[in-house]
Formats: structure tokens, C-alpha cells, sequence
């Protein structure tokens, strides 16, 4: 198939580029190099069923494909805290501009959403029908809200355009190719470590998340686009649920790192607790991870001591 991946030069992006490239689909790569990388998929340019655009989602673009796969949208709250409007933009206008595409060419659609739109959850784990505790003013707003109203917008083309949507619903996922400064938990411990530079615990450690590698979750996004049996959204993570202290713990262990742990104040509206019910993943995609999380810190750990 012809395949369009928004945001392909991303670390999500780029890995799912590179695993329909290998199923033997033709890939169109479309990002505005915001947070994607060149570097990112260098190795894939001479691949003849691989194009590259560069081009932002805000903006509506005329192609023609069999399938879509919507991840264009700053995801660490470093950057999309950065220009906030811009991210709400990219999600909401993204999202009507791919669905507009879609119906136009009737090409099937993957929502890459988030666990964020669950917000600081007053449920555990958390299940699909939970609507979320998010505040709608605060400073992660720009990204919860706008992976919100992109939920909606899937459903509402789906509803009342008859638009063959899938809705994929994303919980903490690391692996090579993440930013050195995104301000995500996995990246700035293993950096840090690394640099031999004290790891920054917020808040006092006990807030927990799950931790997905990211080949077990572009393995879920093939299969949720394969099947025909549910339109989601459907939740892809790891179930296993890791306090910030073990994984410090767990990072400095196996960097060797000489590194001391230190503390500062959690940020506004950072969840305290964040574990998916993957119940529906294994029932309709016979999906679950099988990264360990040790192995999967390793593998990372590699790609980082080549960057840093």
C-alpha cells in the first residue's frame, strides 16, 4: 500500500516508516522538521518506495494514498509547551486536514492519541471508557485538550462521513532515536547519567509510569490498522508500572554512572500515577509488549553513548 506517515522524521515516525518500508509498502514521509530529524531517517532516503515532504499539517496538501498514519504533534512538554499555540494547532487543524484528506481519497486513518488525554487520572489503571481528569487551563492543556478534540474529530468524520478511522491511544514509549532534550523521564536519566550529571527526580520519586519500548508499539500500530474489527480508541503501553526512583535506579545500574539522584518540585498538572488496561489490545489485536524494560533501557543506553 501507499502509506503516509505525518511527523515520519519523529522518533515514533521514523521507526514506523522503517517497519512499512520492510512490509513492502510504498512510505510518503511528511514533517516540518519541528521536533523531527533529518538524521532520523537519512538511512531510508535511498530506498526507492521512500519520499520525503517536507510539509506542516496546519496546512492542507493534496496526495494520493491508501493509508494514513497521523503522528505529526510535538509530544514531550518541554516542546510543546515551547509554542503552545502552535501544538494545539497542530493537533486540531492536523487532524481536520488529515481527515479531510482521507475522506477525499478514501484512505484509511490511525489517530496516534495519548494517555494524556486521561490527565492526572482519578482511576487505575486506566481503562478506555474512562473520560480523564484534565484541566482544561493549565499548562499541559495545549496537548491534552488538542489530542482531545482530535479524538473527537475522528469520530465525528467517522459518524458523519462514514471515514475509516482507528484511534490508537499512546502511553509512555522510549527507544533510540528520542531527543536528547525533550524532557522526557527515559532520555534525561540515561543522558545524565551518561554525562555523569546528577538525575533530576521531580516531586519525591513514588509517581509511577509504564514504560513501552518503541518496537512493541509500531508492532500495535500495524496490527490496529490489519484488523477490521474495531475502530478504538484502543490503549498501547506497558502495564508494567515503574515508580521514577526505580527507574533512576535501573538507568544508573546499568550505565555504570557515578551519578547522584537529587530532587525539585513536580511540575503543574504532571500526573502522580499512569498504567494502561491494554484488556482490549490483547482481545482485538492479540497484542502485548514483550521488551522487558531493562532490555529495552539497555538497547537505548547504546543509541545514547553515540550521541552524547
Amino acid at each position: 500500500m501507499r502509506c503516509l506517515v505525518t511527523g515520519g522524521a519523529g522518533f515514533l515516525g521514523s521507526h514506523l516508516c522503517e517497519r512499512l518500508l520492510n512490509d513492502g509498502h510504498e512510505v510518503l514521509c511528511l514533517d516540518n522538521y519541528f521536533t523531527g530529524r533529518l538524521q532520523n531517517i537519512a538511512h531510508l532516503r535511498d530506498n526507492r518506495n521512500f519520499e520525503l515532504i517536507r510539509h506542516d499539517v496546519t496546512e492542507p496538501i493534496l496526495l494520493e494514498v491508501d493509508r494514513i498514519f497521523n503522528l505529526a504533534c510535538p509530544a514531550s512538554p518541554i516542546h510543546y509547551q515551547f509554542n503552545p499555540v502552535k501544538t494545539i494547532k497542530t493537533s486540531v487543524m492536523g487532524a481536520i486536514n488529515m481527515l479531510g484528506l482521507a475522506k477525499r481519497v478514501h484512505a484509511r486513518i490511525l489517530q496516534a492519541s495519548t494517555s494524556e488525554v486521561y490527565g492526572d487520572p482519578a482511576v487505575h489503571p486506566q481503562k478506555e471508557d474512562y473520560w480523564g481528569n484534565v484541566n482544561p487551563i493549565g499548562i499541559r492543556s495545549c496537548y491534552d485538550e488538542g489530542k482531545r478534540v482530535a479524538e473527537t474529530l475522528f469520530m465525528d468524520y467517522h459518524r458523519q462521513n462514514n471515514v475509516d478511522i482507528r484511534i490508537v491511544r499512546i502511553f509512555n514509549t522510549y527507544g533510540p532515536r528520542m531527543l536528547m532534550n525533550d524532557g522526557r523521564v527515559v532520555s534525561n536519566f540515561i543522558v545524565q547519567a551518561l554525562r555523569n550529571e546528577d538525575l533530576t527526580i521531580y516531586g519525591d520519586g513514588t509517581q509511577t509510569r509504564s514504560f513501552c519500548y518503541v518496537d512493541d508499539l509500531i508492532e500495535a500500530f500495524v496490527r490496529m490498522m490489519d484488523q477490521n474489527e474495531i475502530i478504538g480508541p484502543v490503549n498501547v503501553g506497558n502495564p508494567g508500572e515503574f515508580t521514577m526512583l526505580e527507574l533512576a535506579q535501573a538507568v544508573l545500574e546499568l550505565t555504570g554512572s557515578k551519578s547522584k539522584i537529587v530532587y525539585q518540585p513536580l511540575p503543574g498538572d504532571d500526573p502522580k500515577m499512569r498504567r494502561p488496561d491494554i484488556s482490549l489490545a490483547k482481545k482485538a489485536l492479540g497484542w502485548e509488549p514483550k521488551v522487558q524494560l531493562r532490555d529495552g533501557l539497555q538497547k537505548t543506553i547504546e543509541y545514547f553513548k553515540t550521541i552524547v
